[in-house]
C-alpha cells in the first residue's frame, strides 16, 4: 500500500508512527512524470500496514491512497460515420 503526501515532514511522520506501531514503513520521493521542479514532486510512504490504518493516517496528514488498482477499462464507444439527417431525405 502507498500513501502520498505534499509535505516532507507528513511522510516521514507517517512513516515513524507506522514503524513504532510494529510494521515496515518508508518514506521515498514519488517521481511525477513530466514535472521537472525537483520540489514538485509529492513523497510517498510504502507500507505493509493494514488498509484502515493507512487510510486514518492519510486522512489525518492530508494525503491520499494509491492503490496501484487501475480502473477498469471499457470497449470503444460505436460512434456513427456520418451526420445523422433530422429531416427527411431529399429526392
Amino acid at each position: 500500500m502507498r500513501a502520498i503526501f505534499f509535505d516532507e515532514d507528513d511522510a516521514r511522520q507517517v512513516a515513524r508512527r507506522l514503524v513504532a506501531g510494529g510494521f515496515e514503513a518508508t518514506a521515498e520521493r514519488e517521481r511525477l512524470a513530466g514535472e521537472d521542479d525537483e520540489e514538485g514532486h509529492p513523497w510517498a510512504v510504502v507500507t505493509d500496514a493494514p488498509d484502515f490504518m493507512v487510510e486514518l493516517l492519510v486522512d489525518e496528514f492530508d494525503g491520499w491512497l494509491d492503490t496501484g488498482i487501475d480502473a477498469p477499462t471499457l470497449p470503444p464507444l460505436v460512434l456513427p460515420t456520418a451526420p445523422k439527417r433530422i429531416k427527411k431525405p431529399l429526392d
